[in-house]
């Protein structure tokens, strides 16, 4: 839910207009430059104030002096620094740096003094509460035991809140076993360990009894049915032990989950666990022998992936009739997305149902998708965008422009700080109303600004349908170009480059591919070697003509390897040619089985998020009119999908 605590922009505004009327001359761009590279330096002595006092930016470069002087600095200069910060990102930083130095030194009642209630991270969390265990022992020792129970390694801030729980007896032997069979069931054997060591010796059966099933899951119908001191440990053991073994082998684990179901209760959340993670893997790993107790216990699973997966090897073995039948019990919101009404639709339609099949298209149809879309042409209808608008008058625009937080955003900019700028305008996204979240929207599109446009309707709560800002004409010149250098539909680079950089043009992805096309370093070089401008280095593929260049005439190669079918190119973009190759020569010949038997979830939804944005940018560029407009070419929709869509060399 959104916070309003905060005044609205505008008011804001309106109440900084009289300080930057009065107050001292502005600093210049270029010393408050120079002010704030030294204090991220570290160096804090050697700034003149003179050099960014009465500039906009001036509390970041007070940011740094004050964090500098962390835990030294009073509770009084940390709250006065957020409170004239309170606008800004650099107030939240603030707050977080103080409660970690603070904790780090010792100094509690300063964390106390400085926190807003219980802070975002863990490391905050753990020295929040630990200052919190003097005031409100109760209220520590509870969030000091949530954060206990996981299942993985916490923070060195958490050390020493869990070892004056352990001292008060909030954290005892039950409390280390539960915390240990979190760790198995999460594989971090390590933990476990650790834990199994710091158990009393009531336990020590229970500790062995988990070494030797975690070394040896067969073990576990020999380790008896009382696990700990009057068989405390039984629940929280069987449930670990039952889903780590459904990793190794799914059929297994239900073997033994039925023997122990009929021997000993469980709780409804302990059973849910066990038989989702039963379920997962044996559909993971398409274990077919299992499928008539998944369907049984399907219906009691609340997690929309399982049902997915149920109903893929539905559909992969053409058994239409556990199709609907899965589809129908899917939870409400999963079971009305395009993608399973179009399902439904097709299962029924094979069965024979046409007017209930009618009726599921047309559900599909209603919605802005790739399967909505195709839902569409099979009822002969128009492309249903469900797009909203909104605009704004340009004194309303003049308004958004003396925002604080506009014009920090463009002073950043100015002075080559990209990073801090998309900080401070998505702290302003998230606090604002929704009108005033829509009104810098509206803004970002105006001056140009698309990687912060996109981010904004991401960040805000009821963009979804304001398309002109999630698919504004970013770069369009370059795409038309190239597009028609390549003889490639512009919209469809355009969709490629929504969805792999959100027009981002220095977007660097974990694997290192860059750029708004998002292309891996040897395929630069390839390409760029092949159009002759040689290898673009990792800097000159930021640059948005190149890389276009380069990533349009990559899809293009991909569109002739696979006779100008652009699913097929798209799952080659995302996935690597030979990946596809082999798709293709299994798959099951019609165009949406085979998108959906796309063994890459990644890449099942890539595919149809280029697609379907590449609609959206046509139709735009229509006028929000989807006439003409179609997701798929006849060939795409017809062509049966296999080895001969192969182009042969």
């Amino acid at each position: 839910m959104r916070s309003h605590r905060l005044p609205s922009l505008a008011t804001i505004a309106a109440l900084s207009l009289p300080m930057l009327a009065f107050g001292p001359a502005q600093a210049s761009d270029s010393s408050l430059s120079a002010a704030l590279d030294t204090v991220r330096r570290g160096d804090t002595q050697h700034v003149n104030p003179a050099d960014y006092r009465g500039h906009e930016l001036s509390g970041y470069v007070e940011y740094y002096i004050l964090r500098e002087r962390l835990p030294n600095a009073s509770p009084r200069e940390v709250l006065d620094y957020i409170a004239a910060n309170a606008d800004a990102p650099m107030g939240d930083w603030m707050r977080e740096q103080a409660i970690l130095r603070y904790g780090r030194a010792g100094r509690y009642d300063d964390v106390l003094a400085v926190a807003a209630g219980e802070p975002k991270s863990t490391a905050e969390q753990c020295y929040y509460y630990t200052a919190l265990m003097s005031q409100d022992p109760v209220a520590a020792a509870t969030g000091g035991r949530r954060l206990w129970r996981v299942g993985s390694s916490q923070p060195d801030a958490c050390n020493s809140l869990f070892s004056t729980l352990r001292n008060r007896g909030e954290i005892g032997d039950m409390e280390i076993w539960q915390r240990m069979m979190l760790a198995w069931e999460a594989g971090e054997d390590g933990l476990a360990s650790y834990l199994g060591r710091q158990m009393g010796p009531s336990w020590g059966s229970a500790v062995a009894a988990q070494r030797s099933v975690a070394a040896n899951p067969a073990a576990l119908s020999s380790v008896g049915q009382c696990i700990g001191p009057n068989c405390a440990g039984n629940e929280s053991f069987f449930t670990a032990a039952l889903r780590s073994s459904a990793r190794s082998s799914s059929q297994a684990a239900l073997n033994s989950w039925q023997q122990l179901a009929s021997a000993q209760p469980f709780s409804m959340d302990a059973t849910r666990d066990i038989e989702h993670d039963i379920i997962y893997w044996g559909l993971r790993r398409d274990q077919r022998q299992m499928l008539s107790w998944i369907d049984t216990a399907l219906p009691r699973q609340t997690d929309p992936e399982v049902y997915e997966l149920r109903a893929r090897l539905a559909i992969r073995d053409a058994d239409w009739s556990a199709v609907e039948n899965t589809i129908n019990i899917m939870p409400a919101e999963t079971q009305g997305k395009a993608r399973w009404q179009y399902w439904l639709a097709r299962a029924l339609e094979i069965r024979g149902q046409t007017s209930a099949a009618q009726t599921a298209f047309a559900r599909a149809a209603g919605q802005r998708d790739f399967f909505g879309f195709v839902a569409a042409d099979r009822l002969g209808q128009a492309y249903n965008l469900n797009m909203d608008t909104s605009t704004f008058s340009d004194a309303q625009r003049a308004e958004v422009s003396n925002w604080p937080t506009v014009r920090r955003t463009e002073a950043l900019q100015r002075i080559g700080q990209d990073g801090l700028a998309y900080l401070e305008w998505i702290h302003a996204v998230k606090a604002a109303t929704p009108n005033d979240a829509r009104r810098l929207a509206d803004y970002a599109h105006q001056r140009g600004w698309y990687m912060l446009l996109i981010q904004t309707t991401i960040a805000a709560d009821d963009m979804l349908n304001s398309l002109q800002w999630r698919f504004p004409e970013a770069y369009r010149d370059d795409f038309m170009r190239w597009g028609e250098a390549n003889r490639v539909d512009p919209y469809l680079l355009m969709g490629i480059a929504r969805r792999e950089s959100a027009f981002n043009p220095r977007a660097e992805s974990p694997a290192g591919a860059r750029g708004l096309m998002q292309l891996m370093p040897g395929t630069a070089s390839l390409v760029g070697r092949q159009v002759g401008i040689g290898d673009p280095g990792p800097y000159g593929v930021l640059e948005p003509a190149t890389n276009i260049r380069l990533g349009s005439t990559y899809i293009r190669d991909m569109i002739n390897r696979y006779d100008g079918n652009r699913i097929a190119a798209a799952a080659a973009y995302n996935a690597g040619p030979q990946r596809v190759d082999q798709w293709l020569a299994r798959s099951p010949g019609e165009f949406d089985l085979f998108v959906e038997h796309i063994p890459f979830k990644e890449t099942r939804r890539y595919v149809r998020a280029v697609l379907e944005y590449r609609v959206v940018f046509e139709s735009l560029a229509n006028g929000g009119s989807t006439q003409g407009v179609s997701v798929l070419t006849p060939a795409e929709r017809d062509h049966r999908y296999d080895a001969s869509l192969l182009v042969r060399r």
